[in-house]
């Protein structure tokens, strides 16, 4: 597909008369898909009519959003829709697209936050803790029932340094339990 663009270079879409797209960067024929896709890898291009020059960008984009409303999911709702061509000639028209734009970046920034968030919140709340150490707890009873399970997770842990802490900790589960098998028995 297209290469990211270097240093804040635009990568240029040539759209033929036969509706073709073509990426200059890359020298072939690309899809709505492909400009989707570039669009969520943060590359930016600029589609260009081949015959005039003109820049048809605001126009591609328009029709991903079209295509995408029309096969996945519903991102739009109807009453937006209604509304946003309402504003249409009328005297706020101009103030809109800053607005909208506006509102998207805080929507961006503000998701970030709530991702951050939540995985910071994850560490520290104890019930996710509990239902952590319950994953554990049953990985380690499974694999007291299947013979050399605990020997395999061990030297899995010994093969990769970032689960050192889980192969500790299925030991002193596995030492919990022969603790327990110790006092029922």
């Amino acid at each position: 597909m297209a290469n990211a663009a270097k240093d804040g270079d635009t990568v240029i879409i040539k759209k033929y008369a036969n509706r073709r797209l073509y990426n200059t960067r890359t020298s072939s024929y690309i899809t709505l898909d492909h400009l989707a896709q570039m669009v969520k890898e943060n590359i930016e291009f600029k589609v260009l009519d081949a015959k005039t020059g003109a820049d048809l960008t605001h126009t591609i984009l328009t029709q991903i959003i079209m295509e995408e409303e029309a096969s996945g999911e519903q991102m739009l709702p109807t009453s937006f829709l209604r509304q946003l061509i309402s504003m249409y000639g009328n005297s706020m028209q101009a103030l809109l697209p800053g607005y909208l734009e506006a509102s998207m970046e805080h929507f961006r920034e503000n998701q970030v936050k709530l991702r951050k968030a939540i995985e910071e919140s994850i560490g520290a709340n104890p019930l996710a803790q509990l239902a952590q150490r319950n994953m554990e707890l049953f990985k380690a009873a499974t694999a007291a029932f299947v013979p050399g399970a605990v020997q395999a997770e061990a030297e899995k842990a010994a093969a990769a340094p970032a689960e050192d802490e889980l192969a500790a900790l299925r030991k002193q589960m596995a030492d919990m339990q022969k603790k327990l098998d110790q006092i029922a028995g």
